[in-house]
Order: structure tokens, then sequence, then C-alpha cells
């Protein structure tokens, strides 16, 4: 690991506790203008999601759908809460071509893309130890008051996430504050920037409980992407 990476596993709770985890938990609320302009406004409003930290799977549960999806890097599963097979898709990556920032999305759309996002969110910073990801610390950036030391990453190419390289800005206390990219199956020209904020020290690992991504609207911005958590736990 470089500095800038070591410094931020220590901060969010170092890979000695990690390891010893499997799992993820989170009781989450996503909304904002992005799922409204793919037809799916209201999909995710209540949501339990299970994320592996040794793999790259995720399971969503829709509350008050009774409905799950699986997400793995080549197929995504749509099942009833008793496991029931509703729909599914294998290489799903490869359903989103041609598509446009307003091509709507099916549901199997919406699980691929934020079983990847999810995944990669939940895991940072620790997945970018694993190997076969290369990571270079670039010129910090100033913001909030602050000096953002910034880490630009490689990912390897059997791990499935938004783009292939991604900058990750932490602060002077080691925890992430920005996650930027772009999104090579929405729109690979668009840069994104997911704030990360209130921080919970679940069990040792220190997790942000909510992120947000803007866009700008006139002399304005709009909430694009908001994802709120709660009871949090590891095991």
């Amino acid at each position: 690991m470089n500095d800038l990476l070591a410094t931020a596993v220590a901060a969010h709770g170092g890979l000695d506790r990690w390891n010893r985890i499997k799992t993820i938990n989170v009781n989450a609320a996503i909304s904002g203008a992005f799922w409204q302009i793919k037809g799916k406004a209201d999909a995710m409003s209540d949501v339990r999601l299970e994320v592996d930290t040794t793999r790259q799977q995720l399971t969503m549960d829709y509350v008050s759908q009774d409905r799950r999806s699986l997400f793995q890097p080549d197929r995504v599963v749509l099942q009833k809460s008793d496991g029931t097979v509703v729909d599914a898709r294998d290489n799903p990556e490869r359903s989103f071509a041609g598509h446009e920032f307003h091509t709507p999305w099916d549901d199997l759309h919406l699980a691929y893309f934020t079983g990847e996002a999810l995944w990669t969110y939940l895991n940072t910073p620790f997945l970018l130890t694993w190997p076969g990801f290369v990571c270079e610390e670039i010129a910090p950036v100033e913001a909030d008051g602050e000096t953002w030391r910034r880490l630009r990453v490689s990912f390897p190419d059997h791990i499935k996430s938004h783009t292939r390289e991604q900058v990750f800005c932490f602060g002077p206390d080691g925890l992430l504050r920005r996650h930027d990219f772009t999104i090579d199956i929405v729109d690979p020209t668009t840069e994104s920037h997911l704030y990360a904020a209130d921080y919970h020290d679940v069990d040792g690992i220190i997790i942000p409980a909510t992120r947000r991504a803007y866009a700008p609207m006139g002399d304005d911005r709009i909430v694009l992407v908001a994802i709120d958590m709660a009871d949090i736990t590891i095991r």
C-alpha cells in the first residue's frame, strides 16, 4: 500500500478488523433526480442491503415490495422474498449497450447498477488493497476549508464498477470526503462527485451513513443521488 491508502485504511478501522468480517448489513433510503430520470423514482425508498466483503456480491431486499435482487458481476437475479426467481439476466453489463443518460431502465438494469455501485461504496477503502488494484497519489485539492489528498485508482477488469479509473479524496483525518468517477453504462463523458459524510463507528469499522451527488441547475443545484443509511451492522 502507498502512504495515502495506508492512512485511509487505518482511519476507516484498519485491515486487521476488516478482515474479520464477511458482510455489511444496512437499511437504506435511496432517492434523487437520477432515479426519476430512469423511471425508478420510489423503487429504493426502503431497502435492506447485504454486502459481501470477500467477493463481489450484493443482495437488496425491497422491504415493502416482496422483492429481492441479487447482484454478481456476470448475473443479476430478481426474486420474491421466499427465493422464487422472477427474472434473471446473464452478462447484464451488455444490456446497457446503446443507452444514453435519459434511457429508462428495467428492474434488472437497476439491480445491476445499484449492485456494482453500492458494493464499491461500502467496501471502500479496503477494496483498494486487493490484488490488481493500482493506486497512485495525485495532487491534492482544496475543498470545504480543507486540503483533500487524492488517490487515483485503476480497477482490475474482473471487478465491475462505474469505470476503470476513479479518484478518492480523503480529508486530514484520513476519512473519505468525495469519490469522483464517470459511469460507463450511463454517460462516460460526465464526471460525478459523490460526497460522503455522517460517519459511524460500527464495531470498529468507520462507515459514512450519507452520500450525496449533485447536478447543476441554473445558478442552483439539485440532488442527483441521495443515499441515507441506518441500522448498519457487520458480521
